[in-house]
């Protein structure tokens, strides 16, 4: 290890070499641990062999001791010196030179061997961390039955292309994402998205490595290399976002930087002076005493523990924070901003009811719709599509932005749009009604004439209610934003116990609201992670939700929700605001300790040896706290809330 606690040391091994590979798995597999064993039994050796009054044995083994603890951290210190760093292993090997210099080469083993083990159990609370979130990976199977010219072929996942057809059997995990071809089945995704129900898959559905098959066999499309799928790309983006610094780090990095070189001229000053007015070896002991006393080693790793076991332990529950800043802004949030659709509800919308205008069928209110969608992506499309048997395009179809649609159908122009771009006429107790009940609801006209309208609404995820109550209940403060109309918006806000409602509003007035939030207190945006994307980039924190296989999602929010289940909100605050509370607590007992042993040291009450001992004893409590982050709570029982729906019943052609 490189000075590992070194303060400004940004020096980090890059994710994914062959080093991480060998990363210690017990604690007796830390070198740095095993040197300081060593160090150890000799300098009690030593301490046996100056009881029985054989003084150069005693001395023989203390410096044996005292070589082999220093071997943890002074090489690496003189290559940070050749680079032009300091840091805590600069003080340390001064006060070690310090000791042996005024003959106190017991005590400057003793610091050798205190700091070798700080090193150590450094070294191994991030290993056993970064260990963690990299076992997302061992969830990949180490063979995958691929069908390859009509017969079954076991192969290494590593081996898979793009395009192969992968065979899943009952209880087998998937081996890469990929595309069901054929069968249908319950995967098992908890390990993955933090989801304890299964969820249902057929054909034309996207599955993602490390799932689980349930009872039907699959036949999977390869759509990703092992090298590059889903659990893959969340360990790489992870890694890659933990040197990202948050608050509480960089308070640790404003601090430490300038205390050591600090340190090192009030040491001198320190010997200078009370040698030119008192006893120099006294002085100058008092010296090096403080030295090692302000030594910030605590400060520069009580952050750095703490974020690596947050991360690592959220993304085991399907919440991935990218690095220290977002755990620091997460835990810092008190205000969340979420987007409607996809969000808060299923993003599954269907349609719920259908009014013709006097003297026209809804047969005909549903055929003309469907012509006029049939090329379209938009989520009520597929609704409307979805509701008839069959689709005959029209024909010169143009979208006008925020309005609709007009095209030609049976040689006559017809329209489909939002209320008030196709007046409602008869129909606007019917439209209201339906607004009111949470549904969107779209007018259709034909050669200028109205020709009915269609209701589609997209259910809440059951969990809604609950997840908006225990919000509340936390101290956040909670606001709705969608593009929706204020009728839907309401109704559906009204569902989910959220009085804040922002309706009718584009990317663009997202994000100025978002802004508008963010004055009032600090404020996260909730949303899918591509249409939300300004609102995302512009709030204190962007969240996307259900973002599992969404290379956009990942890369633009700074926290990711890999599943559907909205109740892994209010459980990623908690994790965060616990994390952050830790980072901090780590941070004033660090800045304590260097306050309390500074003046201690000056006057002479603590020696070298005590002062060595109080600073890694604080290092060990300050990494136990650390690794306290990495806790979770499993997500409370889901409690389902009842949606309005509309008198006229459902379509039979649905």
């Amino acid at each position: 290890m490189s000075d590992a606690c070194g303060c400004g040391d940004d020096e980090t091994t890059p994710a994914g070499q062959d080093a991480e590979e060998h990363e210690a798995e017990r604690l007796w597999e830390v070198s740095e641990l095993r040197f300081a064993a060593v160090a150890g039994v000799l300098l009690l050796a030593g301490l046996v062999a100056g009881s029985m009054e054989q003084p150069t044995v005693a001395l023989v083994l203390n410096w044996v001791a005292l070589l082999v603890g220093a071997w943890t951290f002074v090489p690496s210190t003189i290559r940070r010196l050749a680079k032009r760093k300091i840091g805590v292993g600069t003080l340390m090997t001064i006060a070690a030179i310090g000791a042996v210099l005024l003959g106190e080469v017991a005590e400057a083993a003793a610091l050798a061997f205190l700091f070798s083990i700080s090193e150590g159990l450094e070294e191994y609370s991030l290993a056993r961390t970064r260990r963690g979130l990299r076992a997302l990976l061992s969830l990949v199977p180490a063979q995958a039955t691929v069908l390859r010219d009509g017969s079954e072929a076991a192969v290494s996942p590593g081996d898979l292309r793009v395009g192969d057809l992968m065979l899943v059997k009952p209880g087998e995990r998937v081996a890469t994402d990929g595309l069901i071809r054929t069968g249908r089945t319950a995967l098992d995704v908890s390990a993955i998205t933090g989801e304890s129900v299964p969820v249902e898959a057929g054909p034309g559905q996207t599955v993602y490595a490390g799932s689980i098959n349930g009872s039907g066999a699959l036949e999977v499309e390869v759509t990703t290399t092992a090298e590059d799928n889903s659990l893959a790309r969340i360990v790489r983006i992870v890694e890659a976002e933990q040197s990202r610094k948050g608050q509480a780090q960089r308070l640790a990095d404003r601090i430490a930087k300038p205390l050591v070189p600090g340190v090192m001229i009030a040491a001198t000053l320190i010997a200078v002076a009370g040698s030119l007015l008192g006893d120099p070896g006294t002085w100058i002991e008092r010296a090096l005493v403080v030295l090692v006393a302000a030594s910030p080693c605590a400060l520069a790793i009580s952050v750095p523990v703490s974020v690596v076991a947050a991360v690592g332990a959220a993304s085991k529950q399907g919440v991935l924070i990218k690095g220290g800043a977002a755990v620091e802004a997460l835990g810092a949030i008190r205000g969340v901003a979420l987007d409607k659709t996809g969000t808060l509800t299923r993003n599954d919308p269907a349609v719920v009811a259908v009014v013709a205008a006097p003297g026209r069928s809804e047969d005909r209110v549903l055929e003309v719709a469907a012509a006029l969608e049939a090329r379209s992506e938009h989520p009520l499309a597929r609704a409307i599509l979805a509701a008839v048997p069959a689709v005959t395009p029209a024909t010169g179809v143009e979208a006008v932005p925020g309005a609709g649609l007009t095209g030609t159908f049976d040689g006559r122009p017809v329209r489909l749009g939002r209320p008030g771009w196709v007046q409602s006429g008869s129909l606007a107790g019917e439209v209201e009604r339906m607004q009111q009940a949470g549904a969107t609801a779209v007018l259709i006209e034909e050669d200028g004439q109205l020709l009915g309208a269609v209701a589609v609404r997209d259910e809440l995820r059951p969990e809604a209610a609950q997840v908006m109550a225990q919000l509340r209940r936390d101290g956040y403060h909670v606001a709705m934003l969608t593009g929706d109309n204020t009728l839907t918006a309401n109704a559906l806000a009204r569902e989910a116990g959220i009085e804040e409602v922002h309706a009718d509003l584009r990317p663009e007035d997202k994000a100025a609201l978002v802004a508008q939030l963010r004055t009032r207190r600090r404020t996260a945006m909730v949303g899918d992670g591509v249409n939300d994307a300004p609102a995302l980039a512009t709030a204190d924190l962007g969240i996307a939700m259900g973002a599992m296989g969404s290379d956009v999602a990942i890369e633009t929010a700074d926290v990711a929700l890999m599943g559907e289940d909205l109740r892994h909100l209010p459980q990623a605050f908690t994790h965060a605001r616990r994390a952050r509370r830790i980072m901090l607590q780590n941070v004033g007992l660090s800045l304590a300790i260097i306050v309390v042993l500074m003046p201690l040291a000056l006057f002479g009450v603590l020696g070298l040896a005590a002062v060595v001992l109080v600073h890694e004893v604080a290092e060990i409590v300050v990494i136990a706290n650390g690794v306290r982050a990495g806790r979770t709570r499993p997500l409370p029982q889901a409690t389902t809330g009842t949606a309005a729906v509309l008198e006229r019943p459902t379509l039979a052609t649905r």
